[in-house]
């Protein structure tokens, strides 16, 4: 069996570890297990599902200078930042708790047998139920929020599924202490191992969603691993749901009144939102349009001023390293202008320069509106809001778009913009910075293809939804029924008989 191993980013060592490739036979046996898991998951219903996402928060927090440390030494990103996201990831179990304990999100409808004008009808009652063992590939560039201890896991064990998690390689040590923690408070409760599992290599991950067991998939990366993903789900004789968050450019939108009121401001936030991170976030402008007028060019100088003076930032792996140097000899072969790129000693590690490019509005090119992972933006300068909305229109569509107005912008033209932004966006920031993300109620991170392939959100509580399928019951006996659809049941909301009522 292959050994699994290392790197550290920051010196580009390969460091052999005590993990292996999972081999067919054990990934089947860890899938066939998962399966049984599901009824110790259905057993705890709803509230004690909730109290094991509180356990598994807690597991987590409670490592968290083995986990940061680990994490530190696999990605190069900075302590404070991966602290950071750690709370977040207990932040998100926790969440599910509360989603658990609301209930609304099982969509209860109950309606009682009664003369219809179509004729006598049945007892119908109707929620949402475990889709069944999932399966998550973990992401590079979180190596806790959307990896073993991410949203998808705790959104997928507050379903009700078993969750098998294929390893990022860029951080296996991590997604194994990670994957321990979560263990360690389902055992605690008397759950069985096969709760959660994690398998490690590429060719186990094919493998995993091939497995028959395997019901959903989801995965945060790029879109050549969903497409490879995907390839593997076609060869199944049943087709399961992928639920991908992919490639995303994230424009901004600055007004010639905004650049006129804080261009120096706006300078600030569109530097640190950029470069954040090592610029590798799925939510990172790539594009700002700003206007071609005096208070446009201050913002510009600005923001040049602080690429220039930056230093370099440490990219995740080789590959990320690669691609982001190719991309942008490929902003610049296609036309648009380095602004800012300061001199930095790549060294032995994966350390690249920060960059600040510019193009003209007529100028930008589809390969300019491409994604760039990694800290690189794009100015694009226009001289009439006017023709913003045809250009944004052939921009990718993205995870965000962010639109900045000042005192002086004529309601009119910020509609129209909202407009199109809307119609190429999941989410919507005015007078903000896409990168920080929420974990919410409210929260929506998803958007029209290439940014994701479907219509959920990968963050937030209703991200539930996508391990959930709904089953109706006809005419059954009270005693077979969930609690949540008997009569006498009111501790959450319902809709009976079409109206909805509230928990008591």
């Amino acid at each position: 069996m292959n050994v699994v191993s290392t790197v550290d980013p920051r010196d580009g060592r390969r460091r052999p570890t005590d993990l292996t490739e999972t081999d067919e036979s054990r990934l089947a046996a860890i899938a066939g297990q998962a399966s049984g898991a599901a009824q110790w998951l259905s057993d705890l219903g709803r509230v004690g599902r909730a109290g094991m996402l509180d356990a598994i928060a807690t597991s987590l927090e409670s490592r968290r200078a083995e986990l940061v440390a680990t994490a530190e030494a696999e990605t190069g990103l900075s302590h404070a930042r991966l602290d950071q996201e750690l709370t977040r990831a207990a932040l998100q179990f926790r969440l599910f708790g509360e989603v658990l304990r609301d209930g609304a999100y099982v969509e209860a409808a109950i309606d009682h047998a009664a003369d219809t004008p179509l004729g006598p009808g049945p007892d119908l009652r109707r929620m949402l139920v475990p889709l069944g063992p999932v399966a998550v590939f973990g992401a590079s560039n979180f190596p806790f929020a959307f990896s073993v201890a991410g949203g998808d896991t705790a959104a997928a064990l507050a379903a009700g599924c078993p969750t098998i998690l294929k390893a990022h390689p860029s951080h296996p040590l991590t997604s194994r202490a990670s994957a321990e923690a979560i263990g360690s408070a389902i055992r605690d409760l008397g759950g069985p191992d096969c709760v959660i599992a994690t398998v490690y290599g590429e060719q186990a991950g094919r493998a995993l969603v091939r497995h028959p067991a395997i019901r959903a998939a989801a995965l945060t990366g790029s879109v050549g691993a969903a497409r490879a993903i995907q390839a593997a789900i076609d060869e199944r004789p049943d087709p399961i749901p992928f639920y991908a968050e992919l490639s995303s450019v994230n424009p901004i939108v600055v007004l010639p009144g905004a650049s006129a009121d804080r261009a120096e401001q706006i300078a600030e936030g569109l530097y640190a939102s950029f470069t954040g991170s090592g610029g590798q976030l799925c939510t990172k402008p790539g594009l700002a349009f700003v206007p071609s007028d005096p208070d446009g060019e201050h913002l510009v100088d600005a923001l040049r001023g602080r690429v220039a003076a930056s230093g370099g930032a440490v990219l995740l792996n080789e590959r990320i390293r690669d691609a982001y140097e190719s991309g942008a000899r490929a902003f610049e072969r296609a036309g648009a202008e380095v602004l800012a790129r300061p001199v930095v000693d790549p060294g032995a590690g994966f350390t690249v320069a920060p960059t600040l490019l510019e193009v003209g509005l007529h100028g930008l090119t589809a390969e300019i509106t491409d994604e760039c992972f990694g800290p690189i933006m794009v100015v694009v300068r226009y001289g009439d809001v006017a023709d913003l909305n045809a250009v944004l229109s052939t921009v990718a569509p993205s995870l965000t778009g962010s639109l900045h107005i000042g005192p002086r912008d004529d309601a009119a033209v910020v509609r129209r913009l909202v407009d199109a932004l809307a119609a190429t966006s999941g989410r919507i920031v005015f007078d903000g910075y896409p990168t920080g993300v929420r974990v919410s109620w409210a929260q929506h991170h998803g958007g029209p293809w290439p940014s994701t392939n479907a219509v959920h959100t990968s963050v937030g509580a209703t991200s539930i939804r996508r391990f959930l399928r709904p089953l109706a019951w006809q005419n059954a006996p009270e005693w077979i029924l969930p609690e949540e659809l008997r009569d006498a049941y009111t501790a959450i909301p319902r809709r009976v008989d079409g109206r909805l009522v509230s928990a008591l």
